[in-house]
């Protein structure tokens, strides 16, 4: 069910913004705690990722160390073309090369986002580096909606089923993105949710 919520929120980079919401984010569950997984092999990451134009500037930025730490070249990282979207922040938007069957930032030697691991070990916050499309995931968003990620909605995400509610597992990046208030009114909806299941 898609509820209208009472305002428009903004996300800190002036883009996107969310005026509705998928109240199935609320009901579906996944295996949140994705670095204690023993079972995917990082299939979520077999696909690469949107990434906003701002984005890649900011991760070429660290364009020499990121490099020798991924191991490779930084020419091989992103795709060439860019898109428009107004969604995304700057209007623009490329994606990530799939490399041997995985994302040109997955850890090959171990598990994991080497972006996020990357920012870590330098004391970066890894939302400065990390395209915004994968700290929200499973959840994410389209002309204003927040909603389960197409993995989630066509069943191809292997941990779906136990665990923590998609909202549940993504709500502190939502709140970093989007602020307090949103999370606020996600919550009221949230519990409105609960309480009418366990009505039933």
């Amino acid at each position: 069910m898609i509820l209208q919520l009472r305002n428009s929120y903004v996300s800190r980079y002036g883009t996107p913004s969310v005026f509705s919401v998928d109240t199935n984010i609320f009901v579906k569950r996944y295996f949140t705690h994705c670095m204690q997984c023993g079972f995917c092999q990082d299939s979520c990451c077999s696909f690469g990722v949107d990434v906003d134009i701002n984005n890649v500037q900011r991760i070429e930025a660290h364009a020499e160390a990121l490099e020798k730490y991924v191991g490779i070249q930084r020419e091989d990282w992103f795709r060439r073309d860019f898109e428009a979207d107004k969604e995304f922040p700057g209007g623009n938007y490329t994606r990530t090369q799939v490399i041997n069957g995985a994302c040109a930032f997955l850890n090959r030697k171990g598990r994991g986002c080497l972006i996020h691991s990357f920012c870590l070990q330098n004391g970066i916050d890894y939302h400065e580096l990390k395209p915004m499309v994968s700290c929200l995931f499973p959840v994410t968003f389209d002309d204003g909606l927040l909603h389960p990620a197409n993995d989630v909605d066509t069943n191809i995400l292997i941990c779906l089923g136990d665990g923590p509610t998609l909202y549940r597992g993504v709500r502190s990046e939502i709140l970093y993105y989007f602020g307090h208030d949103l999370v606020l009114e996600l919550d009221e909806i949230e519990n409105c949710i609960l309480q009418k299941r366990e009505s039933l």
